[in-house]
């Protein structure tokens, strides 16, 4: 029978190592280790756990450790990460168990110099009355980046665009497991049976108030394995993607354009939109995410969707005249960080050559759009860098178009103020993934 234990250290390794995506890892090794779900959860806790808080542990490890945490090797230092995790934060483990397990972890990898070190070090946080201190809250970029592990970059960006108080909700939101929620094939099911369905196999589906086909789903484990996934009555989606394509409003017989398409699933709720009458042109770089766009459509049962090969910032390929366009643009993900925790801890993870990028990209795929169209540019970050800023200088470069107001369902909030044709989804204020959305019509 594998160890949990060891089963979340291998994973940790293979994330730090090989840049490996934190859900795909996990997801392989609880299958190939075929771990039964209180396993599963316990090492998907230790995973996400230390994911979470790898800047608060090191910050702990330095205060109990001679050794620079530099210096120290690394998978020490990931036994290290998972023995205060434990300890710290994680009420349901005893003491004793996180620290006899994080030395016998230590000798299962041959690391017999290290394993009295960490059993030092862990011995002396069980003793400790009081188990580490936080900076002074004077120095509050340090103090936050401390408190909530995460990079100090990433909270001056937000101190300084949205606000201390926006700052401290989302690192707040940072921490946990965030929702999972579900688009509705409304092609094949209805929510109700969909709901129904749903609850004979253990899964709690509970309406989203502001989106008239999307749910949230708890006690999923693997999604893949529910006979209404199965058979193509859901996709996976958030509610903030979910509203995306409300803000575009597809009709039938509409021709769209879905630029940076891939995994597929805005095409595929487009579509749903749409009655799947008409034609999407779900557009992509690679051959591998085209596929998953094929294989998306054809398990919900979607005719519409056509894919292309295509690079959004080239015109190399021309696409047709279209009636919407929807314009979701490579980012650097700062909206998502509770679903890939990994993230945070990229060297590169403010990055000045995105924003150019993604104009670039916009201004090649609005020429497509017909007049009386409508365009959809969006994010699932938060910089306005690469959102506000893109958005108003593609309005100031191409007076042809113009911003179209949202209409905010009543359970959505601004954050801060913006302009009436955009909108900055935070968790805080709209229950959502930080998300970006700027509407534009084209001039008839």
């Amino acid at each position: 029978m594998s160890n949990p234990r060891n089963t979340a250290l291998n994973v940790l390794m293979k994330i730090e190592q090989d840049n490996a995506y934190s859900n795909i890892a996990l997801n392989n090794a609880i299958r190939e280790n075929k771990l039964s779900g209180v396993d599963s959860s316990f090492v998907s806790a230790l995973v996400y756990g230390v994911l979470e808080r790898k800047i608060t542990l090191d910050y702990i490890i330095r205060q109990y450790s001679k050794i620079p945490l530099r210096k120290i090797e690394l998978k020490t230092k990931m036994i290290l990460r998972l023995g205060i995790l434990q300890l710290l934060f994680m009420d349901k483990i005893p003491e004793s168990a996180a620290v006899n397990e994080s030395v016998n972890l230590a000798k299962k990898h041959k690391l017999q110099k290290s394993s009295g070190f960490i059993n030092g070090i862990l011995r002396s946080i069980t003793r400790a009355e009081e188990k580490y201190k936080l900076p002074d809250k004077s120095d509050k970029v340090l103090y936050y980046s401390v408190k909530y592990s995460a990079p100090q970059e990433l909270i001056k960006l937000w101190i300084n665009s949205y606000g201390e108080l926006n700052t401290e909700q989302l690192l707040i939101s940072l921490g946990g497991r965030p929702k999972i929620c579900a688009r509705v094939n409304t092609l094949k099911t209805d929510k109700n049976s969909l709901i129904a369905e749903l609850a004979k196999e253990n899964v709690k589906a509970e309406e989203i108030p502001f989106l008239e086909n999307a749910v949230a789903l708890t006690g999923t484990r693997s999604i893949e394995r529910l006979s209404a996934y199965k058979s193509g009555k859901l996709h996976i989606q958030d509610a903030s993607s979910q509203l995306c394509i409300d803000f575009l409003s597809p009709k039938p017989r509409e021709v769209l354009l879905d630029i940076c398409s891939a995994p597929g699933g805005k095409s595929f709720t487009a579509a749903q939109y749409m009655g799947d009458r008409g034609k999407i042109f779900a557009c992509d770089l690679y051959d591998h995410k085209l596929k998953l766009i094929s294989d998306g459509a054809k398990r919900l049962g979607i005719h519409s969707i056509v894919t292309l090969k295509r690079d959004g910032a080239s015109s190399d390929i021309s696409l047709p005249l279209a009636d919407k366009i929807l314009c979701d643009v490579p980012c650097s993900g700062l909206g998502i960080l509770s679903r890939k925790p990994e993230i945070r801890y990229k060297d590169n993870l403010i990055t000045e050559d995105l924003p150019e990028l993604q104009y670039k990209i916009l201004c090649q795929s609005a020429q497509y759009l017909a007049n009386g169209g409508r365009l959809v540019y969006s994010t699932c970050t938060l910089n306005p860098a690469e959102n506000n800023k893109n958005a108003r200088r593609f309005l100031e470069e191409h007076p042809d178009f113009y911003g179209v107001k949202l209409s905010l369902p009543s359970q959505i909030n601004r954050a801060f103020e913006e302009n009436e044709y955009e909108i900055t989804l935070m968790p805080h204020t709209s229950g959502t993934d930080g998300f970006y959305i700027a509407v534009f019509g084209k001039k008839v």
